[in-house]
């Protein structure tokens, strides 16, 4: 008897106890599960911690979609699969912008499975879709040497963009991201609306912000916390799009607290 492939997963680490209750990291476009390096430390001390890599950066093929058009539900429906592959039927997520997206699009078509959320210098929607469009089309054209070039500006405060950590994440960009694959998610990007259905999100909500963000400014934050129930709003001075590298401490610990309220035992995540 013949089996159908198993569906392609992203690659992904655990960290953490094997049965502490598992949390689901996302990273920004551009970057891989390293991201959240500043914080992993700490979240996996009670939780078993699942990082994934975005479609053609870090560990995961480019091409780990298909040959559909790359969408944030797309996206979303990778990280079910591998949850499901790790017997995970409810599970806390954060994400950092685009991986914060598919977290919300999770919580708001998938609620039964979203135990609590955290979203990161994300956005319901994240600009015009033909900037994004002219920003796949340049790096199909010419490789991600501009967008390398740019990236320190985009996500860091210029008193921070020089320090040992963000040239190490700004370099991985020509090192470890493949031009197909960050086209596509660009052109998620592009397609990415949530807006009219923030309100279906139930899960207990963080959302945090860096007021020096130029990506996605604090007033992306507010729509997002102003359209989910009862969502919590955190603003960060000195930090710009990957908040939680140039101010981890205010994040760890925000994400710590939250992550520990919405725990409550009739809500813990459950395994297969």
């Amino acid at each position: 008897m013949t089996h159908p492939p198993a569906a392609p997963l992203p690659h992904h680490t655990a960290d953490g106890p094997e049965d502490a209750p598992p949390l689901l990291l996302g990273p920004s476009l551009g970057a891989s599960l390293a991201v959240w390096d500043p914080q992993l430390p700490a979240l996996a001390r009670r939780h078993r911690v699942i990082r994934w890599d975005l479609p053609g950066h870090g560990g995961t093929p480019a091409g780990v979609l298909g040959t559909a058009p790359a969408t944030v539900a797309g996206l979303a429906r990778l990280v079910l699969g591998l949850a499901d592959a790790l017997g995970f039927d409810r599970f806390a997520y954060a994400g950092i912008s685009l991986g914060g997206a598919v977290g919300a699009w999770l919580a708001a078509h998938h609620p039964e499975r979203i135990v609590s959320l955290a979203l990161l210098c994300s956005s319901a929607r994240f600009g015009e879709p033909a900037g994004w469009h002219e920003r796949a089309a340049l790096v199909r054209k010419s490789g991600l040497g501009p967008i390398a070039e740019a990236a320190a500006s985009r996500w860091f405060t210029p008193a921070f963009a020089h320090s040992p950590q963000a040239t190490a994440l700004v370099e991985a960009v020509r090192r470890s991201v493949a031009p197909a694959g960050y086209a596509a998610c660009c052109d998620a990007l592009a397609d990415y609306d949530l807006r009219t259905g923030l309100a279906r999100i139930a899960a207990p909500t963080l959302v945090v912000a860096g007021r020096a963000d130029p990506a996605t400014p604090p007033a992306h934050a507010r729509e997002l916390a102003d359209g989910i129930t009862d969502a919590s709003l955190l603003e960060l001075s000195g930090a710009a799009h990957l908040a939680n590298v140039e101010r981890p401490a205010p994040v760890r610990t925000a994400l710590l607290r939250h992550l520990a309220a919405a725990e409550r035992p009739e809500s813990r995540p459950g395994r297969r």
